[in-house]
């Protein structure tokens, strides 16, 4: 019987019982920082990817950087004030040449694999599972993306505890898992 009754709330009960749950949701100050450095960060690379400087375009740049760091900018920067972004960032444009070259010698290494005349032995496809020391959701993104861009990997699945599930080509593809790239990502977001 007493089951059914909880079974059975109404609305007024479930509004009682989502506010005594803390919100993440950032607040007054922290929630302006957020949309500010989402703004600034829109903006720069609107300026850089439209390399257009007269009235109409920047206007239009404002414009669309505020309604994404209006309505986007918690994704960025969530829920707690951002330490030393500038860092943040500079560590970041360090991360992607390295990225880049990954990309470029895994791509060389797919290729190899599509031509050698044994591909089909040398092909082992495999899903790998492990879980990540990797904290924040940006540095968990970062990350899930970053393998993803990397030829032969795939990431098929990331849960909330940082459980990884990648889909690897063969087993050399498969080794590299987490390592340096996890590694990497963790000193640029300050976890490592």
């Amino acid at each position: 019987m007493e089951d059914e009754r909880r079974k059975h709330r109404t609305g007024d009960q479930f509004r009682e019982a989502e506010s005594a749950v803390p919100s993440t949701r950032p607040t007054g100050g922290k929630r302006f920082s957020s949309f500010i450095w989402t703004f600034l960060i829109m903006f720069a690379g609107w300026i850089v990817l439209s390399s257009r400087f007269d009235a109409f375009f920047l206007i239009l740049g404002v414009i669309a950087s505020c309604l994404v760091a209006y309505f986007s900018g918690e994704l960025l920067f969530p829920g707690t004030k951002v330490k030393r972004p500038f860092r943040r960032w500079l560590k970041f444009l360090g991360y992607v040449p390295w990225l880049i070259y990954q990309i470029f010698k895994s791509g060389v290494h797919v290729l190899r694999l599509v031509f050698h005349p044994r591909m089909m032995e040398l092909i082992d496809p495999q899903l790998i599972r492990f879980r990540s020391k990797l904290t924040s959701d940006v540095s968990r993104t970062t990350f899930a993306n970053s393998i993803t861009l990397t030829p032969g990997t795939i990431t098929v699945f990331v849960n909330l505890h940082g459980l990884f599930t990648v889909h690897a080509i063969d087993s050399e593809s498969a080794e590299s898992l987490p390592g340096e790239m996890e590694e990497r990502i963790a000193r640029v977001f300050g976890e490592g």
